[in-house]
């Protein structure tokens, strides 16, 4: 019996070193440092006018999951801005669709795509969001969002997943909450200017 836990015990210290040699250098952060500058835009209403159609989106500094920075300015290229969550069923069922869209027809001419991951919480299903998106194969630029959901705030983001259409002019076009069907998000993306 002694021995038996003694190969194990030798098993799990070489298990453990085998594995962070394997990722050593490889620093994967589910949340980072965000800049944010710009009026934050209003929570998106549930009836009525979208009172942030017209204003300037707020720009965003930050990094992806391993550091590498990625920064949504007012560059004058529209955008569309998606909001995950890795918890929300809603992100897990429209990612696969969006990124299954992408790989069909390529990104949209003239348009860039981000996404932010935010609403990071280790305690939460589907965590951690690095190790989802990587199952996906996302192919979009992603911001990790900062621990207090700074850039969700900064967008007015009030469900999951959530997203923000940017003209040329840096001028939000729309905003949507929860899954919404290809053929408006293509026609979304057609209408920005």
């Amino acid at each position: 019996m002694v021995g038996a836990l003694v190969v194990v015990f030798g098993l799990a210290i070489f298990m453990t070193r085998s594995s962070k040699d394997a990722t050593e250098g490889t620093s994967v952060r589910q949340t980072g440092t965000v800049s944010v500058a710009g009026r934050a835009l209003p929570p998106l209403p549930e009836r009525g006018a979208d009172t942030a159609v017209g204003r300037i989106a707020p720009t965003v500094s930050g990094a992806d999951f391993k550091g590498d920075p990625v920064a949504i300015e007012n560059d004058g290229r529209a955008k569309v801005v998606m909001f995950l969550a890795h918890w929300c069923p809603h992100c897990q069922a429209e990612v696969p669709v969006v990124q299954s869209w992408l790989a069909q027809n390529g990104a949209p001419a003239g348009v860039d795509l981000y996404s932010v991951s935010t609403g990071v919480d280790p305690s939460l299903p589907n965590y951690p969001p690095s190790q989802w998106l990587a199952r996906e194969g996302w192919s979009v630029p992603v911001i990790a969002d900062n621990a207090g959901d700074g850039t969700a705030d900064a967008f007015g983001v009030n469900g999951f997943p959530f997203f923000v259409f940017v003209n040329s002019d840096g001028t939000v076009a729309a905003r949507a909450s929860g899954e919404i069907p290809i053929d408006q998000l293509t026609s979304s993306i057609r209408a920005l200017r």
